[in-house]
């Protein structure tokens, strides 16, 4: 087994033993707390789950560095390095425990558990667990899978029939911003839909349900990196409004199935000048 390839096996295990505990919270009594805004929160099952994330890491990669969401200590979970952010140079893990909280918290179950392994800041594997859709989705240096069967992007190339998603903090501040991105990209494509986790969209995008998403805002290492390797790994795009590759650290992310991909940087670019 190549080093990635163990990297890939070892973050859907990661992935997973979050989910685990996610999942047994979910729909239970939560204690709830907001960060930046009122729609920004974090719960303990999100400290909890990335503690289990963090030790199933631990367990196979002794002292290795890891960048995680949750300011919290790693108590209890082995020789773990927490970093702020992904390191340019050699290996590291980067940990969501729950994507998608304010779902989570509302009893939607569209929320994900994800771990991605980057080497020079690139990510080399991803895996995307969603225990309360039943779905796991893996990535590893050449393969991609969903629920241990192969996956790919979607092979639509008519725009009528896309639908692409976007997501993001909206504020009531600037109701013009988001605006603009459903007007621009109904003028272009079949529909838009926003399903308020990351993760858990690229994923969908990496499977093939759905075509493309637009997400304006400069996206955290822990809300991408593992889903932007699910996508290229299926066959799709991930770049920058400017159609630059995208990495880390980037100011704002496209994807697609990489048949109109020029499409959805044309709408993102009309939205985001407006």
């Amino acid at each position: 087994m190549s080093e990635a390839t163990h990297r890939a096996a070892v973050a859907e295990r990661a992935a997973r033993a979050g989910g685990v505990v996610a999942r047994e919270a979910f729909r239970g009594d939560l204690t709830v707390e907001s960060k930046s805004s009122p729609t920004d929160v974090v719960s303990n099952a999100d400290r909890e789950a990335q503690q289990q994330v963090l030790a199933t890491i631990a367990q196979e990669f002794p002292g290795a560095t890891v960048v995680c969401e949750e300011d919290v200590p790693p108590v209890g979970v082995g020789d773990i390095e927490v970093a702020e952010t992904v390191p340019e140079a050699g290996p590291a893990w980067v940990v969501d425990p729950i994507d998608g909280t304010a779902n989570f918290v509302r009893e939607i179950r569209f929320w994900a558990s994800s771990v991605a392994a980057v080497v020079d800041g690139d990510p080399v594997a991803g895996a995307t667990a969603m225990p309360a859709m039943e779905d796991v989705y893996t990535a590893g240096p050449e393969s991609v899978s969903r629920n241990d069967e192969p996956m790919s992007v979607s092979d639509r190339t008519d725009p009528a029939e896309f639908a692409i998603g976007t997501t993001g903090r909206w504020s009531t501040s600037d109701p013009e911003g988001p605006s603009a991105i459903v007007r621009e990209v109904l003028e272009r494509f079949g529909d838009i839909r926003r399903f308020g986790s990351i993760q858990g969209l690229l994923a969908l995008v990496a499977a093939g349900g759905m075509d493309g998403a637009i997400m304006p805002d400069p996206p955290n290492a822990w809300d991408s990196l593992a889903g932007v390797h699910l996508v290229r790994r299926a066959g799709g795009r991930a770049t920058t409004l400017s159609g630059a590759r995208f990495t880390d650290g980037d100011d704002s992310l496209i994807v697609s199935n990489d048949t109109r991909h020029d499409t959805v940087l044309e709408a993102a670019r009309a939205a985001l000048s407006e």
